[in-house]
């Protein structure tokens, strides 16, 4: 059985991140702890790390459409002012970082792409207006790519072809 890394409230708080992320936690709008219960399955964790060593892509890609189809995630991003929303995003991002961290990862230091945005003119406030229109995701645009401490156990296709030109 896959081990879970689960976060808590505080152990999220106590994170040099995590703690700038107080207005989402203490926000009762929010659905933090709707998020926090999401990923405390094993499986699901396990899933981000195959999304990165399997499919080569960022470790929320492994589970995103699952996060975004829980109700009061969807409701909140598709119904609330878009400064908001980003901010829940951005603390989904610290939390997943927690958790890969915790379960042997490090930051890659680069993004991977998870959806195409829909063109929306700059400033727009009205709620759900940045969402894509294409890719895996539906309200997440980017996430933070992520390596093993140990080293990956496969590399990657470019490494494989710049080594055979």
């Amino acid at each position: 059985m896959p081990r879970v890394v689960p976060i808590t409230r505080n152990e999220f708080l106590a994170d040099r991140q995590g703690r700038t992320f107080a207005d989402v936690l203490n926000d009762p709008e929010q659905p933090f702890d709707d998020v926090l219960a999401f990923f405390d399955d094993a499986e699901r964790q396990r899933r981000m790390e195959n999304a990165e060593i399997h499919h080569d892509r960022a470790a929320l890609a492994g589970v995103v459409r699952e996060l975004e189809a829980q109700p009061a995630v969807d409701q909140f991003l598709s119904s609330k002012d878009p400064r908001r929303t980003k901010r829940l995003r951005q603390a989904i991002g610290v939390l997943v970082r927690i958790i890969m961290e915790q379960r042997g990862w490090k930051k890659a230091g680069k993004k991977g792409l998870l959806g195409v945005r829909a063109g929306v003119a700059k400033g727009t406030t009205a709620p759900g207006a940045y969402h894509n229109t294409g890719g895996l995701a539906f309200w997440f645009l980017r996430a933070e790519r992520y390596e093993r401490i140990e080293g990956m156990p496969f590399r990657s296709v470019r490494d494989r072809a710049e080594e055979s030109e």
